[in-house]
């Protein structure tokens, strides 16, 4: 079942999130708001798992505002979840806001978990006693900080399990995990179930070039807040989403400044954030503003995603503002082969994250970039190429005497790694070994993928 976490700002959502799910998922910080985007995951407590989704502080704004553009994302999520469970900070007691609140999750007549978190030590019953003038039932006193009343949480979780899948019986629909498991077939009827694990992607670059509203596009629905304001994402939001038979994890996470400026403490966590989601990429879209291309900070971004040895590829967002199209995307991609050589070839796609322009051609070449990037090359073909390339450009000779290079192989995909035994590794020049890289590009067809190369010295049989 899906349970959404639901509450005004600061009553400590987040931190129960992180709890119930295990990880440390979610920022969290003392500053109201920090959270803005709805996130799922996986969570467990004791024998009971569920989806989880953290939520956007209910701040009682116009719709038109940033407040009210979260608020509307919480209500997705209440909209999808079979039960909510409703914070309240038992600290500073019941609010006008928080019976607003009630008011709206009591009429979506869905089963409801009251918690009064931040309830810690022998006052933490007296002090959620508040909470049932909310009229939700009896209210758990819980410290997510502490792990105090899991217990408790547990049993109501369960009691409200049952009253959703009652009321799942009464209305004849199926929760959405057995809708699944349905479509994906079993045993008993012969279909296999995808074995196909998704594509992870994430979505990076500089604050305010369209991260968030071009994953929007992608999934096709409003997913992810988006507007005008820069700097909106701050967590990075992992969503489900397949194309045809190919199933991706895209995550959008919040842009990336100059390391100097960064010096607020929450804007140094939704940084380091981003730069995990980076780090556990398969693949990454480097999301540029096509009026202005190719920044400083953007040629840091695309250095830091090669030297992580993902597979990249680069989206120019905006397309729609671009005046004369056919020019632009030949100086772009031009640019991107001079100013990226780490990444000779990298694929360059315009897009138009307003107009859903160049999104499917998007996707197509994320799948191709993966592909190239998971390749391996047999032992055989690599060494033929390798005899052919040293005959055509032979290695320098250093110190009277030329380097020779003997053999060539394949240590692992993801990126590919090759190794290769040479007479002296340490005197090979940094000009040759990219000779190598580039024509291991060229020859096996791996535009834009992040090629390893070392260079050992094979072992003298004869030496002993």
């Amino acid at each position: 079942m899906k349970i959404a976490i639901a509450g005004r700002a600061n009553v400590g959502k987040s931190t129960i999130f992180n709890r119930l799910v295990g990880k440390r998922l979610a920022i969290v910080n003392d500053t109201p708001g920090v959270t803005r985007d709805r996130r799922e995951a996986d969570a467990r407590l004791q024998d009971l798992t569920f989806i989880l989704v953290d939520t956007a502080g209910f701040e009682g704004a116009d719709e038109e505002t940033l407040e009210g553009r979260m608020w509307r994302q919480m209500e997705r999520a209440l909209d999808d979840a079979d039960i909510y469970l409703f914070v309240v900070d038992a600290r500073a007691g019941v609010t006008p806001l928080d019976e607003v609140l009630a008011g709206d999750v009591r009429r979506r007549g869905k089963p409801v978990v009251l918690i009064a978190n931040k309830a810690e030590g022998r006052l933490g019953d007296i002090a959620s006693l508040e909470a049932y003038s909310l009229g939700l039932g009896d209210p758990i006193a819980f410290s997510a900080e502490h792990g105090e009343g899991l217990s408790d949480l547990r049993d109501a979780i369960a009691e409200a399990m049952v009253a959703a899948g009652e009321m799942a019986a009464t209305h004849s629909v199926f929760s959405p995990v057995l809708e699944t498991e349905l479509e994906e077939g079993s045993e008993e009827d012969g279909e296999a179930v995808d074995p196909a694990r998704p594509i992870h992607v994430a979505f990076v670059g500089r604050p305010n070039v369209g991260k968030s509203t071009l994953l929007n596009a992608v999934v096709g629905e409003e997913r992810m807040l988006t507007g005008p304001e820069a700097g909106l994402t701050r967590d990075s939001i992992a969503v489900e989403f397949a194309s045809g038979d190919q199933r991706f994890k895209l995550v959008d996470t919040a842009g990336l400044r100059r390391r100097a400026k960064v010096v607020a403490p929450l804007e140094r966590l939704s940084t380091a954030d981003t730069i995990r989601a980076l780090k556990y990429a398969e693949a990454v879209v480097v999301v540029l503003d096509a009026t202005q291309p190719f920044e400083k900070q953007d040629l840091t971004i695309l250095d830091l995603v090669v030297r992580e040895g993902r597979a990249v590829v680069i989206a120019l967002n905006k397309w729609d503002l671009v005046e004369a199209p056919d020019p632009t995307i030949r100086a772009a991609r031009e640019a991107a082969s001079r100013l990226v050589p780490q990444a000779a070839g990298v694929r360059v796609v315009p897009v138009s994250a307003l107009s859903g322009r160049g999104v499917p051609k998007l996707m197509e070449t994320v799948t191709d970039a993966v592909k190239r990037w998971s390749a391996r090359i047999s032992t055989g073909r690599l060494n033929r190429w390798l005899e052919a390339a040293t005959q055509r450009h032979p290695p320098p000779a250093v110190g009277g005497r030329r380097i020779r290079i003997r053999y060539m192989t394949q240590a692992k995909t993801r990126p590919p790694t090759f190794i290769a035994f040479c007479s002296r590794p340490d005197a090979l020049p940094a000009s040759y070994q990219r000779y190598l890289v580039n024509g291991i590009r060229e020859q096996f067809d791996l535009p834009g993928v992040p090629i390893r190369l070392t260079l050992r010295k094979q072992d003298n049989p004869y030496a002993d």
